[in-house]
């Protein structure tokens, strides 16, 4: 076979040609190998060698320690890092994910052979080209995603691969080969090993990925059953209603399709419509209805990413778009404003994104379909008209203050009554947006309220 080449950076080579001259094996291996294959940017490249970690040492000025148990050393150069590894072989791996003691071998196959797919178990130097023990080139071109070797035993050993090879069929647009799922239907429950950091880091990868509507391959083996069991739900639950074509979760991957790849709103399309399996009820015709579903899908939203620990400021802009995500506002700047303040004037945007989403996942057939964007499309322009007349959409905008209502005489819950009071008027006409009309305003209005 004619041998393949591949750009090798010049720190890169530069490492390899150290430990060569040294009397060593050396080979950059793994993603790197795969994704310059693919004729994309590797992140970062992974070098492997048969010389021992203090024998790395030796050949480098600048190394760290950054996993020399199990045989990594850092090689600094000019300020960059490379992770040299030794060849190994893993021992047994008692918590499912990490092996308990690694031995080191002379042999390049043997650490190869210890790696999770095919895809990503090739070797590359200049001299030899691609080292493909495994198949690695041809699944490629198939497009699968097939573990080295027996599937039972490369999940056994790290159960988190399950989750690896449904992410890595996202990102490619690879299947999973036969065996290779039927071993992970086997082994997705031992998932409960898995601490909430990893499964959340692969759950986002995958959704954040070319192809997010490879969670319906998560949920068809078994995954989403174990670490996102209410995505399930929606699978089962459906939607005889003529607005909708699809189950509410065949809407949900849909929705996650049409939307930018952006890890909050692939996450809000995921969470939108949890609430929908609780808040069904079926009426005299047989037709579904899912009034409140808004409100329990942010609920339902808001734990799981406390479950998966993400983080609050990932969370707090999630749970605001899934509660705003059904809001339809009347044709009217007065109607948009209001809306505008209810969702946010920092989330505003990603509110239309969401609405065309989850037009889109409702299907060309559905009741209403081109209705829907064309009413988001009128939204948007007074939107934009709105901005462009700079009306106030919030407390911050208004012309007067808590120290104005104080210095007129309010105090306590009545300044923030009061206040309120004056941005519904202000949303529902700005003109009123000047000190004295609010003012008057305020005043006749806790008058009322005090009859």
């Amino acid at each position: 076979m004619e041998k393949i080449y591949i750009a090798l950076p010049d720190k890169v080579r530069e490492i390899l040609g150290t430990l060569r001259a040294a009397g060593y094996e050396a080979y950059a291996v793994g993603g790197c190998v795969r994704d310059s294959l693919l004729g994309r940017e590797p992140k970062d490249w992974d070098i492997t060698t048969s010389a021992r970690p203090d024998q790395v040492k030796a050949c480098f000025r600048k190394t760290i320690d950054t996993g020399i148990q199990h045989g990594t050393v850092t090689v600094m150069l000019g300020g960059e890092g490379f992770e040299v590894t030794t060849y190994r072989l893993d021992g047994t791996y008692s918590d499912g994910r990490h092996p308990d003691a690694v031995v080191f071998t002379p042999s390049l196959s043997e650490d190869l052979l210890r790696r999770d797919f095919t895809i990503n178990a090739m070797a590359y130097s200049e001299e030899t080209g691609v080292v493909d023990l495994f198949g690695g080139l041809a699944d490629m071109e198939k497009g699968l995603i097939r573990c080295v070797g027996d599937p039972d035993a490369r999940f056994s050993e790290d159960v988190l691969r399950i989750m690896r090879a449904v992410r890595f069929a996202a990102q490619l647009g690879y299947e999973i080969e036969p065996e290779t799922a039927a071993s992970v239907r086997r082994h997705a429950p031992d998932l409960v090993k898995i601490s909430a950091e990893r499964i959340a880091a692969e759950l986002l990868k995958t959704i954040t990925s070319p192809h997010p509507g490879r969670i319906r391959t998560a949920y068809e083996l078994g995954i989403t059953a174990v670490v996102l069991p209410e995505f399930d739900r929606c699978m089962e639950t459906p939607q005889h209603t003529p607005y909708h074509c699809y189950n509410v979760g065949e809407h949900t991957v849909r929705t996650m399709e049409h939307i930018p790849a952006d890890k909050c709103l692939r996450l809000t399309m995921l969470f939108h419509d949890l609430g929908k399996p609780a808040a069904r009820t079926i009426d005299g015709n047989g037709r579904d209805h899912f009034v409140g579903h808004a409100a329990i899908s942010e609920g339902i939203a808001y734990d799981i990413m406390r479950r998966l620990k993400l983080d609050n400021a990932t969370i707090r802009r999630v749970t605001r778009l899934v509660r705003c995500h059904d809001y339809r506002p009347a044709l009217t700047k007065a109607s948009v404003r209001k809306v505008i303040y209810r969702v946010g004037e920092d989330l505003f945007e990603d509110y239309l994104k969401v609405q065309r989403a989850d037009t889109w996942g409702k299907g060309e057939a559905a009741y209403g379909y081109q209705a829907g964007f064309d009413r988001i499309y009128r939204t948007e322009e007074l939107y934009r008209e709105i901005l462009a007349e700079g009306d106030c959409l919030s407390l911050k905008d208004l012309a007067i203050n808590g120290r104005d209502l104080a210095e007129a005489g309010f105090s306590g819950p009545m300044i923030g009554d009061a206040l309120e009071a004056a941005l519904r008027a202000v949303l529902k006409n700005p003109k009123m947006n000047t000190k004295d009309r609010l003012m008057n305003m305020v005043a006749n209005y806790t008058e009322t309220k005090r009859r």
